[in-house]
């Protein structure tokens, strides 16, 4: 009786464990899952915005040494009206970002500044960053646009002479698309940042953003193949003066 007793006990107990593995590894899909899906919707914005007729002056995004979208950022509901966004950022690859497009690292977007811009409005945002120097800002664990890097509304309209000026008044210029509406914003004050946790569930181990953007350490999953994809096809070379990338 009492072999029997053990027996059952160690049976419940093998049950339990398998139940908890279980339930363990379907929240880390699920999470991964929802990372995956917001690198899709990424990627989903960023075509829309670029099929757009009045969009991002090409002459910019052929300037660009990295893109960053954040899709459907929410204005918080208490407090002062902050708001956070997450989204991610491809990089040209290459040691002067003369090569394709990399594998999306995933990024955070916040401050109360943006909160006061979408109007309680989710919003779209798109950042273009202008050269090596506003790269290795993005790359910090930290950035506050405007203070560690100079930041600027974009502009619309398919000039070069307004590409150029651009790039040569800011190293990162941001635009939004809020309820159908398209164009530059400043978000000078907010606050971007890598965000660690993300990747690691994207990717299945910690990695950085500079590890996965300028070292190319993992490859682009299924989620963020749109995005860089899109990239490739709207701008897959760098039309930036070649001396500005050294």
């Amino acid at each position: 009786m009492w072999n029997g007793s053990m027996t059952a006990l160690k049976r419940t107990a093998s049950i339990l464990a398998l139940t908890t593995l279980s339930l363990t590894t379907l929240g880390a899909k699920e999470k991964n899952s929802r990372e995956e899906e917001r690198l899709h919707e990424a990627g989903v914005v960023l075509k829309e915005i670029l099929d757009i007729p009045d969009n991002i002056p090409s002459d910019l995004i052929n300037k660009a040494e990295c893109v960053i979208i954040f899709p459907s950022v929410k204005k918080f509901a208490i407090g002062i009206g902050g708001s956070y966004g997450r989204g991610a950022m491809s990089c040209r690859g290459g040691e002067h970002f003369t090569g394709p497009w990399s594998a999306p690292a995933m990024y955070a977007l916040e401050g109360a500044n943006i909160g006061l811009q979408l109007g309680g409005q989710a919003t779209d945002f798109v950042l273009l960053v202008g050269n090596p120097r506003g790269v290795d800002s993005v790359l910090k664990s930290k950035v506050k646009l405007g203070a560690d890097a100079a930041a600027a509304a974009g502009p619309k309209g398919r000039t070069a002479a307004a590409a150029t000026d651009a790039f040569m008044r800011a190293e990162i210029l941001s635009y939004s698309r809020s309820r159908g509406l398209f164009a530059g914003i400043s978000l000078e004050g907010a606050t971007l940042r890598q965000d660690g946790s993300a990747n690691q569930k994207v990717y299945g181990r910690k990695v950085t953003a500079r590890e996965i953007v300028r070292e190319h350490a993992v490859g682009t999953t299924a989620g963020g193949q749109l995005m860089v994809a899109t990239l490739q096809q709207a701008s897959p070379r760098n039309t930036s003066d070649p001396k500005s990338l050294k």
